[in-house]
Protein backbone atom coordinates (compact mmCIF):
# COMPACT_ATOMS: atom_id res chain seq x y z
CA UNK A 1 0.00 0.00 0.00
CA UNK A 2 1.53 3.19 -0.88
CA UNK A 3 1.56 6.19 1.68
CA UNK A 4 0.78 9.41 0.30
CA UNK A 5 3.32 11.20 2.80
CA UNK A 6 6.57 11.00 0.99
CA UNK A 7 5.73 7.42 -0.71
CA UNK A 8 6.08 5.30 2.00
CA UNK A 9 4.84 1.44 1.41
CA UNK A 10 3.64 1.10 5.09
CA UNK A 11 3.25 -3.05 4.86
CA UNK A 12 6.86 -3.12 3.90
CA UNK A 13 8.14 -0.62 6.84
CA UNK A 14 5.86 -2.77 9.62
CA UNK A 15 7.40 -6.22 7.56
CA UNK A 16 10.93 -5.16 8.31
CA UNK A 17 10.44 -3.50 11.78
CA UNK A 18 8.81 -6.82 12.85
CA UNK A 19 11.99 -9.05 11.31
CA UNK A 20 14.54 -6.08 12.62
CA UNK A 21 13.39 -3.63 15.55
CA UNK A 22 13.64 -4.92 19.24
CA UNK A 23 11.65 -2.55 20.62
CA UNK A 24 11.87 -1.36 24.27
CA UNK A 25 9.37 -2.11 27.08
CA UNK A 26 7.90 -4.26 24.66
CA UNK A 27 6.39 -7.91 24.94
CA UNK A 28 7.24 -8.64 21.54
CA UNK A 29 5.07 -12.11 21.46
CA UNK A 30 2.17 -10.15 22.09
CA UNK A 31 3.32 -7.17 19.93
CA UNK A 32 4.08 -9.08 16.68
CA UNK A 33 0.56 -11.42 17.36
CA UNK A 34 -1.15 -7.79 17.20
CA UNK A 35 0.24 -6.77 14.04
CA UNK A 36 3.61 -4.72 14.94
CA UNK A 37 4.31 -1.24 15.21
CA UNK A 38 2.00 1.71 14.30
CA UNK A 39 4.64 3.98 11.89
CA UNK A 40 4.33 7.49 12.78
CA UNK A 41 5.39 9.64 10.07
CA UNK A 42 5.17 13.23 10.84
CA UNK A 43 3.98 15.81 13.46
CA UNK A 44 2.73 19.83 13.92
CA UNK A 45 2.38 20.93 17.47
CA UNK A 46 0.00 18.35 19.87
CA UNK A 47 -0.64 16.60 16.83
CA UNK A 48 1.01 13.12 15.27
CA UNK A 49 0.32 11.62 11.92
CA UNK A 50 0.72 7.79 11.61
CA UNK A 51 1.41 5.82 8.64
CA UNK A 52 -2.53 5.53 7.76
CA UNK A 53 -2.77 9.44 7.85
CA UNK A 54 -4.54 9.21 11.04
CA UNK A 55 -3.80 12.34 12.67
CA UNK A 56 -3.73 11.60 16.73
CA UNK A 57 -3.70 14.31 19.51
CA UNK A 58 -0.24 13.24 21.86
CA UNK A 59 -1.60 14.14 25.14
CA UNK A 60 1.73 12.55 26.35
CA UNK A 61 4.52 15.27 24.43
CA UNK A 62 6.27 11.65 23.15
CA UNK A 63 7.56 10.36 26.58
CA UNK A 64 7.02 13.40 28.42
CA UNK A 65 9.11 14.93 26.47
CA UNK A 66 7.98 17.52 23.49
CA UNK A 67 7.34 20.60 25.62
CA UNK A 68 7.66 23.42 23.31
CA UNK A 69 5.29 20.81 20.56
CA UNK A 70 6.09 19.14 17.18
CA UNK A 71 7.60 20.94 13.77
CA UNK A 72 10.07 23.91 15.34
CA UNK A 73 12.03 24.38 12.23
CA UNK A 74 14.25 26.67 14.32
CA UNK A 75 15.67 23.58 16.45
CA UNK A 76 16.04 21.86 13.28
CA UNK A 77 18.01 25.15 12.19
CA UNK A 78 20.46 24.88 15.42
CA UNK A 79 21.43 21.62 14.67
CA UNK A 80 22.37 22.25 11.07
CA UNK A 81 24.02 25.00 11.70
CA UNK A 82 26.19 23.65 14.16
CA UNK A 83 26.40 20.58 12.35
CA UNK A 84 27.74 22.96 9.34
CA UNK A 85 30.41 24.65 11.89
CA UNK A 86 31.50 21.49 14.18
CA UNK A 87 29.52 18.59 14.20
CA UNK A 88 30.93 16.69 17.17
CA UNK A 89 33.94 17.42 19.23
CA UNK A 90 34.05 15.48 22.91
CA UNK A 91 34.75 17.75 26.41
CA UNK A 92 37.17 15.54 27.87
CA UNK A 93 41.01 16.70 27.63
CA UNK A 94 40.40 19.84 29.04
CA UNK A 95 38.19 20.95 25.74
CA UNK A 96 34.58 22.48 25.43
CA UNK A 97 32.75 23.43 22.53
CA UNK A 98 30.60 27.13 22.25
CA UNK A 99 27.19 25.27 22.64
CA UNK A 100 28.58 23.32 25.84
CA UNK A 101 30.09 25.84 27.55
CA UNK A 102 26.94 28.03 26.66
CA UNK A 103 24.56 25.35 27.71
CA UNK A 104 26.34 24.76 30.80
CA UNK A 105 25.97 28.79 31.49
CA UNK A 106 22.61 28.58 30.76
CA UNK A 107 21.11 26.03 32.97
CA UNK A 108 23.01 27.25 35.76
CA UNK A 109 21.68 30.92 35.28
CA UNK A 110 17.80 29.07 35.75
CA UNK A 111 19.05 27.23 39.08
CA UNK A 112 19.51 28.92 42.54
CA UNK A 113 22.14 30.65 42.61
CA UNK A 114 24.16 27.37 44.71
CA UNK A 115 24.20 25.17 41.12
CA UNK A 116 27.03 26.72 38.94
CA UNK A 117 27.87 23.47 37.91
CA UNK A 118 26.74 21.16 35.15
CA UNK A 119 27.69 17.51 34.24
CA UNK A 120 26.48 16.44 30.37
CA UNK A 121 24.87 13.57 29.74
CA UNK A 122 23.12 11.82 27.39
CA UNK A 123 19.70 11.04 29.02
CA UNK A 124 18.25 10.34 32.51
CA UNK A 125 18.99 7.10 32.85
CA UNK A 126 23.23 8.41 32.49
CA UNK A 127 22.08 11.46 34.22
CA UNK A 128 20.82 9.09 37.57
CA UNK A 129 24.16 7.06 37.00
CA UNK A 130 25.89 10.04 36.94
CA UNK A 131 24.43 11.19 40.54
CA UNK A 132 24.80 7.78 41.73
CA UNK A 133 28.57 8.21 40.92
CA UNK A 134 29.19 11.74 42.09
CA UNK A 135 27.39 10.86 45.19
CA UNK A 136 29.31 8.09 46.62
CA UNK A 137 32.13 9.94 45.38
CA UNK A 138 31.36 13.15 47.53
CA UNK A 139 31.04 10.87 50.43
CA UNK A 140 34.20 9.08 50.29
CA UNK A 141 36.14 12.27 49.77
CA UNK A 142 34.36 13.48 53.08
CA UNK A 143 35.94 10.63 55.03
CA UNK A 144 32.37 8.55 54.91
CA UNK A 145 33.16 6.00 52.08
CA UNK A 146 30.56 3.42 54.10
CA UNK A 147 27.88 6.09 53.12
CA UNK A 148 27.06 4.31 50.08
CA UNK A 149 22.95 3.25 50.11
CA UNK A 150 20.50 4.92 48.10
CA UNK A 151 16.64 5.86 49.39
CA UNK A 152 14.28 5.76 46.95
CA UNK A 153 10.20 5.09 46.67
CA UNK A 154 8.24 1.74 45.45
CA UNK A 155 7.28 2.72 41.69
CA UNK A 156 9.99 5.43 40.94
CA UNK A 157 11.17 5.22 37.49
CA UNK A 158 15.02 6.65 37.69
CA UNK A 159 15.91 5.04 34.60
CA UNK A 160 16.62 1.60 32.57
CA UNK A 161 20.25 1.48 32.89
CA UNK A 162 21.46 -1.06 35.79
CA UNK A 163 22.23 0.72 37.64
CA UNK A 164 19.25 3.64 37.17
CA UNK A 165 16.92 0.71 37.18
CA UNK A 166 18.02 -0.57 40.80
CA UNK A 167 17.87 3.39 41.99
CA UNK A 168 14.25 3.33 40.75
CA UNK A 169 11.92 0.93 42.90
CA UNK A 170 9.82 -0.89 38.84
CA UNK A 171 9.54 -3.90 41.10
CA UNK A 172 9.40 -5.65 37.46
CA UNK A 173 12.40 -4.08 36.17
CA UNK A 174 14.45 -5.62 39.46
CA UNK A 175 13.11 -9.11 38.38
CA UNK A 176 15.09 -8.71 35.13
CA UNK A 177 19.14 -8.99 34.65
CA UNK A 178 20.28 -9.96 37.75
CA UNK A 179 18.90 -6.92 39.76
CA UNK A 180 18.23 -6.05 42.35
CA UNK A 181 21.79 -5.21 43.72
CA UNK A 182 22.78 -4.12 47.14
CA UNK A 183 22.72 -0.34 48.46
CA UNK A 184 19.31 0.69 46.92
CA UNK A 185 16.08 0.86 49.42
CA UNK A 186 12.62 1.20 48.42
CA UNK A 187 9.89 3.15 50.78
CA UNK A 188 6.19 4.18 50.55
CA UNK A 189 5.55 5.94 47.33
CA UNK A 190 3.23 9.22 48.55
CA UNK A 191 0.32 8.08 46.70
CA UNK A 192 -2.66 8.84 48.62
CA UNK A 193 -5.16 7.33 46.41
CA UNK A 194 -3.79 3.74 46.26
CA UNK A 195 -2.36 4.13 49.89
CA UNK A 196 -3.67 6.33 51.98
CA UNK A 197 -6.96 4.44 53.63
CA UNK A 198 -8.76 6.20 55.63
CA UNK A 199 -5.95 9.08 56.30
CA UNK A 200 -6.49 12.44 55.00
CA UNK A 201 -3.88 13.67 52.19
CA UNK A 202 -1.84 15.67 55.18
CA UNK A 203 -1.51 12.73 57.38
CA UNK A 204 -0.90 10.32 54.71
CA UNK A 205 1.47 12.79 53.58
CA UNK A 206 3.54 12.48 56.77
CA UNK A 207 3.29 9.06 56.93
CA UNK A 208 4.89 8.53 53.81
CA UNK A 209 7.84 10.86 54.69
CA UNK A 210 7.92 9.03 58.30
CA UNK A 211 8.81 5.78 55.77
CA UNK A 212 12.20 7.67 54.86
CA UNK A 213 13.22 8.04 58.66
CA UNK A 214 12.77 4.20 59.50
CA UNK A 215 14.70 3.39 56.27
CA UNK A 216 17.06 5.55 57.58
CA UNK A 217 17.08 4.14 60.68
CA UNK A 218 17.12 0.40 59.80
CA UNK A 219 20.28 1.07 57.45
CA UNK A 220 21.97 3.26 59.66
CA UNK A 221 22.25 7.19 58.98
CA UNK A 222 25.74 6.70 58.77
CA UNK A 223 25.40 4.38 55.54
CA UNK A 224 22.63 5.94 54.30
CA UNK A 225 24.36 8.58 51.53
CA UNK A 226 21.03 10.28 49.67
CA UNK A 227 17.24 10.56 48.46
CA UNK A 228 16.24 10.37 45.62
CA UNK A 229 12.81 11.75 44.34
CA UNK A 230 11.10 12.93 41.11
CA UNK A 231 9.07 15.95 42.51
CA UNK A 232 5.63 14.58 40.83
CA UNK A 233 6.61 10.53 40.01
CA UNK A 234 5.80 10.21 36.54
CA UNK A 235 5.81 7.09 35.15
CA UNK A 236 4.66 5.36 38.85
CA UNK A 237 1.51 6.73 38.19
CA UNK A 238 1.54 10.88 38.07
CA UNK A 239 1.80 10.66 42.01
CA UNK A 240 1.59 14.17 43.54
CA UNK A 241 2.50 14.32 47.02
CA UNK A 242 0.57 15.79 49.56
CA UNK A 243 1.61 18.76 50.30
CA UNK A 244 3.26 17.67 54.03
CA UNK A 245 5.62 15.31 51.87
CA UNK A 246 8.27 17.03 50.58
CA UNK A 247 8.42 19.63 53.72
CA UNK A 248 8.81 16.47 56.10
CA UNK A 249 10.98 14.72 53.68
CA UNK A 250 13.18 17.86 53.47
CA UNK A 251 13.51 17.94 56.99
CA UNK A 252 14.43 13.89 57.77
CA UNK A 253 17.16 14.89 55.22
CA UNK A 254 18.89 17.67 56.96
CA UNK A 255 18.83 15.92 60.34
CA UNK A 256 20.63 13.14 58.99
CA UNK A 257 23.02 14.76 56.67
CA UNK A 258 21.66 13.17 53.72
CA UNK A 259 22.09 14.37 50.21
CA UNK A 260 18.62 15.17 48.55
CA UNK A 261 18.32 14.42 45.38
CA UNK A 262 15.15 15.88 42.67
CA UNK A 263 15.19 14.30 40.05
CA UNK A 264 13.96 16.57 37.11
CA UNK A 265 13.72 14.61 33.91
CA UNK A 266 10.12 15.17 33.68
CA UNK A 267 9.20 17.83 35.83
CA UNK A 268 12.03 20.07 34.49
CA UNK A 269 11.69 23.13 32.39
CA UNK A 270 8.46 24.13 32.98
CA UNK A 271 6.40 21.29 32.72
CA UNK A 272 4.43 22.01 36.83
CA UNK A 273 4.63 25.45 36.14
CA UNK A 274 7.45 26.50 37.21
CA UNK A 275 10.53 25.71 35.43
CA UNK A 276 11.37 23.04 38.48
CA UNK A 277 9.41 21.05 40.18
CA UNK A 278 11.59 21.62 42.68
CA UNK A 279 10.23 25.05 42.92
CA UNK A 280 6.29 23.87 43.19
CA UNK A 281 6.89 21.94 46.46
CA UNK A 282 9.63 24.37 47.50
CA UNK A 283 12.12 21.42 47.73
CA UNK A 284 16.08 22.51 48.13
CA UNK A 285 17.88 20.00 46.36
CA UNK A 286 21.86 19.04 46.69
CA UNK A 287 21.57 17.14 43.18
CA UNK A 288 19.01 17.85 40.21
CA UNK A 289 18.97 15.79 37.29
CA UNK A 290 17.51 16.78 34.05
CA UNK A 291 16.92 15.50 30.32
CA UNK A 292 13.53 15.25 28.50
CA UNK A 293 12.41 19.04 28.40
CA UNK A 294 16.04 20.36 27.73
CA UNK A 295 15.87 20.22 23.87
CA UNK A 296 12.20 19.18 24.16
CA UNK A 297 13.34 15.57 22.85
CA UNK A 298 14.47 17.14 19.67
CA UNK A 299 17.82 15.56 20.20
CA UNK A 300 19.26 13.64 23.32
CA UNK A 301 20.95 15.26 25.83
CA UNK A 302 20.62 15.51 29.71
CA UNK A 303 22.74 16.73 32.46
CA UNK A 304 23.00 17.09 35.85
CA UNK A 305 23.30 20.02 38.35
CA UNK A 306 25.45 19.91 41.31
CA UNK A 307 25.46 22.28 44.09
CA UNK A 308 28.52 24.31 44.86
CA UNK A 309 29.03 22.48 48.37
CA UNK A 310 28.93 18.96 46.42
CA UNK A 311 31.05 20.48 43.64
CA UNK A 312 33.71 21.84 45.67
CA UNK A 313 34.77 19.18 47.54
CA UNK A 314 34.94 17.48 44.66
CA UNK A 315 37.21 19.70 42.94
CA UNK A 316 38.95 20.32 45.94
CA UNK A 317 40.05 16.81 47.05
CA UNK A 318 38.80 14.71 44.27
CA UNK A 319 41.75 14.47 41.99
CA UNK A 320 40.63 12.93 38.17
CA UNK A 321 36.70 11.94 38.01
CA UNK A 322 36.53 8.49 36.16
CA UNK A 323 33.05 9.46 34.54
CA UNK A 324 31.73 10.45 31.17
CA UNK A 325 30.48 9.74 28.31
CA UNK A 326 31.50 9.82 24.30
CA UNK A 327 28.87 12.37 23.59
CA UNK A 328 28.92 14.32 26.52
CA UNK A 329 27.53 18.12 26.08
CA UNK A 330 27.24 16.81 21.90
CA UNK A 331 27.56 20.63 20.34
CA UNK A 332 24.28 20.03 17.77
CA UNK A 333 22.34 18.16 21.04
CA UNK A 334 23.59 21.21 23.16
CA UNK A 335 22.82 23.81 19.85
CA UNK A 336 19.42 22.69 19.88
CA UNK A 337 18.58 22.53 23.64
CA UNK A 338 19.88 26.55 23.91
CA UNK A 339 17.24 27.07 21.32
CA UNK A 340 14.57 25.03 22.97
CA UNK A 341 15.26 26.84 25.97
CA UNK A 342 15.11 30.15 23.81
CA UNK A 343 12.13 29.55 22.93
CA UNK A 344 10.67 28.82 26.43
CA UNK A 345 11.50 31.74 27.74
CA UNK A 346 10.90 33.99 24.50
CA UNK A 347 7.51 32.77 24.19
CA UNK A 348 6.62 32.93 27.96
CA UNK A 349 5.93 28.64 27.67
CA UNK A 350 6.35 28.27 31.54
CA UNK A 351 4.03 31.30 32.10
CA UNK A 352 1.36 29.64 29.72
CA UNK A 353 1.48 26.55 31.13
CA UNK A 354 0.81 28.17 34.96
CA UNK A 355 -1.81 30.25 33.28
CA UNK A 356 -3.64 27.23 31.93
CA UNK A 357 -3.36 24.94 34.25
CA UNK A 358 -6.52 25.70 36.41
CA UNK A 359 -8.68 25.21 32.72
CA UNK A 360 -7.07 22.48 32.73
CA UNK A 361 -7.45 20.89 35.67
CA UNK A 362 -11.46 21.76 35.51
CA UNK A 363 -11.95 20.26 32.16
CA UNK A 364 -10.23 16.95 33.07
CA UNK A 365 -11.84 16.96 36.50
CA UNK A 366 -15.73 16.94 34.96
CA UNK A 367 -14.48 13.01 34.08
CA UNK A 368 -14.30 12.42 37.74
CA UNK A 369 -18.46 11.98 36.57
CA UNK A 370 -17.25 8.94 34.29
CA UNK A 371 -18.83 5.16 36.42
CA UNK A 372 -14.79 4.54 35.76
CA UNK A 373 -13.40 7.31 37.17
CA UNK A 374 -12.21 7.16 40.63
CA UNK A 375 -10.08 10.82 40.54
CA UNK A 376 -8.00 12.93 38.41
CA UNK A 377 -5.61 14.84 39.53
CA UNK A 378 -3.06 17.18 37.89
CA UNK A 379 -0.49 19.57 38.88
CA UNK A 380 0.36 22.25 35.99
CA UNK A 381 0.82 20.08 32.68
CA UNK A 382 0.43 16.76 34.47
CA UNK A 383 -1.81 14.85 35.58
CA UNK A 384 -3.48 11.28 35.81
CA UNK A 385 -7.02 9.77 35.49
CA UNK A 386 -7.34 6.30 38.29
CA UNK A 387 -9.69 3.75 36.53
CA UNK A 388 -11.73 1.70 39.00
CA UNK A 389 -14.74 -0.48 40.02
CA UNK A 390 -15.78 0.78 42.26
CA UNK A 391 -15.81 4.51 42.95
CA UNK A 392 -16.98 4.38 46.70
CA UNK A 393 -14.26 2.57 48.30
CA UNK A 394 -11.34 3.14 45.18
CA UNK A 395 -11.16 -0.61 44.91
CA UNK A 396 -9.00 -1.72 42.15
CA UNK A 397 -9.35 -4.33 39.09
CA UNK A 398 -8.03 -7.52 39.19
CA UNK A 399 -4.88 -7.83 37.24
CA UNK A 400 -3.53 -4.63 37.45
CA UNK A 401 -2.96 -2.98 33.77
CA UNK A 402 -5.23 -4.84 32.08
CA UNK A 403 -8.27 -2.24 32.12
CA UNK A 404 -5.42 0.64 32.21
CA UNK A 405 -4.18 -1.49 28.45
CA UNK A 406 -7.85 -1.87 27.47
CA UNK A 407 -8.02 2.02 27.88
CA UNK A 408 -5.15 3.02 25.69
CA UNK A 409 -6.18 1.37 22.95
CA UNK A 410 -9.39 2.50 22.60
CA UNK A 411 -7.41 6.26 23.06
CA UNK A 412 -5.31 4.95 19.90
CA UNK A 413 -8.39 3.95 18.33
CA UNK A 414 -10.19 7.51 19.30
CA UNK A 415 -7.31 9.33 17.86
CA UNK A 416 -6.20 9.72 21.57
CA UNK A 417 -2.43 9.38 22.96
CA UNK A 418 -2.47 8.60 26.47
CA UNK A 419 -0.14 6.24 28.68
CA UNK A 420 -1.45 3.60 30.81
CA UNK A 421 0.45 3.23 34.19
CA UNK A 422 -1.33 -0.13 35.18
CA UNK A 423 -4.84 1.08 35.40
CA UNK A 424 -4.01 4.75 35.96
CA UNK A 425 -4.40 6.92 32.88
CA UNK A 426 -1.35 9.62 32.33
CA UNK A 427 -0.64 12.58 30.55
CA UNK A 428 1.54 15.41 30.11
CA UNK A 429 0.56 17.34 26.78
CA UNK A 430 2.68 20.10 25.09
CA UNK A 431 3.38 23.30 26.26
CA UNK A 432 1.52 24.96 22.82
CA UNK A 433 -1.99 23.85 23.14
CA UNK A 434 -4.68 26.40 24.13
CA UNK A 435 -8.36 25.94 25.47
CA UNK A 436 -9.74 24.73 22.26
CA UNK A 437 -7.11 21.78 22.01
CA UNK A 438 -8.20 20.95 26.15
CA UNK A 439 -11.49 20.89 25.11
CA UNK A 440 -11.41 18.38 22.27
CA UNK A 441 -8.65 16.45 24.34
CA UNK A 442 -11.31 16.01 26.66
CA UNK A 443 -13.90 15.03 24.39
CA UNK A 444 -11.70 12.01 23.26
CA UNK A 445 -11.17 10.99 26.25
CA UNK A 446 -14.55 10.44 27.43
CA UNK A 447 -15.31 8.22 24.36
CA UNK A 448 -12.08 6.52 25.07
CA UNK A 449 -13.77 5.44 28.58
CA UNK A 450 -17.00 4.73 27.21
CA UNK A 451 -16.05 2.49 25.11
CA UNK A 452 -13.50 0.68 27.84
CA UNK A 453 -16.56 0.71 29.86
CA UNK A 454 -18.44 -1.29 27.65
CA UNK A 455 -15.67 -3.71 27.65
CA UNK A 456 -15.56 -4.37 31.67
CA UNK A 457 -18.80 -2.71 32.96
CA UNK A 458 -19.70 -6.54 34.11
CA UNK A 459 -16.70 -6.36 36.64
CA UNK A 460 -17.49 -2.84 38.24
CA UNK A 461 -18.90 -3.30 42.22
Amino acid sequence: MNIPYRNLNLDELVVKDNAHHFHPFTDHKEFHAAGGARIMTHADGAWIWDGNGNKLFDAMSGLWCVNIGYGRKELAKAAYHQMCDLPYYNTFFKTSTVPATELADKISSLMPERFKQIFFVNSGSEANDTVIRLVRQYWALKGKPDRQVFIARMRAYHGSTVAASNLGGMAAMHGQGGTPLPGFEHVLEPDWFQHGGDLSPDDFGLKAAAAVEECILKVGADKVAAFIGEPIQGAGGVIIPPDTYWPEVQRICKRYDILLVADEVICGFGRTGNWWGFETFDIEPDLVPMAKGLSSGYLPVGAVAVADHVSDVLFDKGGEFYHGYTYSGHPASCAVALENIRIIQDEKMVERVRQLAPYLAKKMSSLTDHPLVGEVRSQGFIGAIELVRNKKTRGRFDDPGRVGGICRDHCFANRLIMRACWDTMVFSPPFCIGKQEIDTWVNLARTALDHTLEDVKDELA
